[in-house]
């Protein structure tokens, strides 16, 4: 057992591999600020994915969150639609699964240069048959959807930080 762990942390080692939190950084810098563009039709959603976009920040980027005066990058996050699509229906008819998806524009800002990103998150959940979406599972929805579209974004990041070596 501890030749295939000596094997992996060889190979890795050997093949350059870098973790996804240290391609970001060079991408993003050390400091970080961010914003999420208030949605008129549903500002309820905007708290919920500022949450998500603040822990992705932290967790998945490892660097540091701070005022948009004393940061290197600024994120402006925007929700483009959020879209609930019923996926299986019981044999009455009625719809037992949605799946929402969560559509996000990212504008990443960096020393006065803008780039855009398109990301989506789709996150599928089961309901009573003959029954509505509460507000709980709707939110709860829409919070893993968002989280899996920043996912996404933290995969772009990341690829950029490869290419840019």
């Amino acid at each position: 057992m501890k030749y295939w762990i000596l094997s992996a942390l060889i190979f890795f080692a050997g093949c350059g591999y870098q973790p996804v939190s240290h391609c970001t950084k060079n991408v993003l810098g050390e400091s970080v600020s961010t914003e999420v563009v208030v949605s008129m039709e549903d500002p309820q959603n905007t708290a919920i994915i500022k949450d998500a976009v603040d822990t992705a920040v932290i967790t998945k980027f490892r660097t540091s969150l701070v005022a948009k005066n004393e940061s290197k990058t600024h994120l402006r996050i925007a929700i483009e639609s959020v879209v609930f699509t019923p996926l299986r229906y019981d044999t009455n008819g009625y719809v037992v699964t949605y799946r929402t998806t969560v559509n996000l524009s990212i504008q990443q800002t960096k020393e006065g240069k803008n780039t855009n990103y398109s990301t989506h998150g789709m996150y599928d959940f089961d309901i009573e048959p003959n029954a509505i979406i509460s507000d709980q599972a709707r939110f709860d929805a829409i919070r893993q959807g968002a989280q899996k579209g920043l996912d996404g974004f933290v995969a772009q990041i990341a690829a950029s930080g490869v290419n840019s070596h």
